[in-house]
C-alpha cells in the first residue's frame, strides 16, 4: 500500500503526527493529565473511575464519544480508501483547525467542552490519514506504528528483507509525534492553552497548501488535455 502512495504523503504524515503530538501534550499537561489523541488510555481511565468517581467516568465517556464523532465526520466527507485530489482533505484540515481554536476558547473559560472538541479533532485527523493510507498510517498514536516497526525488524533479523520506505515512514511518524509533544509541552509552560494555536495554525497552512496544489494540478491537466485534442 505504501508503494502506491505519492512521496509527499510521507511529509504530510510527519506534519500530522507533529500536530497530534502537540495536542496530546497539551492534553496531558492541562486536561487533568488526560490524553486526547488516542482512546486506549482514556477507556482504561473511564473503566477504573466508574466505581470511585462516576462523574469523571461520564466525562471520559464523552471524550471517547467525541473521538468517534470526529472520525464519523471524516467518514462523511471522504469516499473510498485511495488518495485522490478533490476528496475534501483541505476541508477536513480546516475543520480540525477550527475545532482546536474552539478548544482554546472553551478551555480558557474553564469549560469541559474543550476536552471534547480536542478529542474530536484528533478523531477526525486519525480517520483522515487512515482512510487514504488503508490503515497503514496512523498519526494520532504510536502503538500500531511501533508494533508494525517491531514486526518488520523481527522479520529483517530472520533474513526476510526490510521495506525501507515503510521503515522511513514509521520513523517519520515517531519523530513527528515526539517533536510535536516536545513543542506542545514547551509552549504550554509559557502560554498555557494558547499552545494549541501551533497545531491549529499548522492545519490551516496545510489546508491552504493542499487547496492551492489541487487547483494547480487540475488547471495543469486541463491545459494538457486541451493541447492533446485534435484540431
Amino acid at each position: 500500500m505504501i508503494s502506491r502512495l505519492p512521496k509527499w504523503v510521507e511529509y504530510g504524515a510527519f506534519i500530522l503526527a507533529f500536530v497530534a503530538g502537540s495536542v496530546n501534550a497539551v492534553g496531558l499537561l492541562g486536561f487533568k493529565h488526560q490524553a486526547v489523541s488516542h482512546v486506549s488510555g482514556t477507556a482504561t481511565l473511564m473503566a477504573t473511575h466508574w466505581s470511585t468517581s462516576p462523574l469523571d467516568a461520564i466525562h471520559l465517556l464523552g471524550v471517547l464519544v467525541s473521538f468517534l464523532i470526529g472520525a464519523i465526520v471524516s467518514g462523511i466527507f471522504l469516499h473510498g480508501n485511495s488518495l485522490k485530489l478533490g476528496r475534501h482533505y483541505d476541508s477536513l484540515l480546516l475543520i480540525e483547525a477550527l475545532l482546536l481554536l474552539a478548544t482554546i476558547y472553551f478551555l480558557n473559560q474553564g469549560q469541559l467542552y474543550g476536552h471534547y472538541l480536542a478529542s474530536a479533532a484528533c478523531g477526525l485527523q486519525n480517520a483522515l490519514a487512515t482512510t487514504y493510507s488503508g490503515a497503514v498510517i496512523r498519526t494520532t498514536h504510536l502503538t500500531g506504528i511501533m508494533t508494525d516497526l517491531g514486526i518488520m525488524l523481527g522479520q529483517f533479523l530472520k533474513g526476510k528483507g526490510f521495506d525501507q520506505r515503510k521503515g522511513v515512514l514509521f520513523l517519520l511518524l515517531i519523530t513527528g509525534f515526539t517533536c510535536g509533544g516536545a513543542s506542545g509541552g514547551l509552549l504550554f509552560e509559557h502560554v498555557g492553552f494558547q499552545a494549541l494555536l501551533l497545531p491549529s495554525g499548522v492545519c490551516l497552512i496545510l489546508s491552504l497548501i493542499y487547496r492551492l496544489y489541487r487547483q494547480y494540478w487540475f488547471k495543469y491537466h486541463r491545459k494538457l488535455e486541451n493541447r492533446q485534442k485534435p484540431l
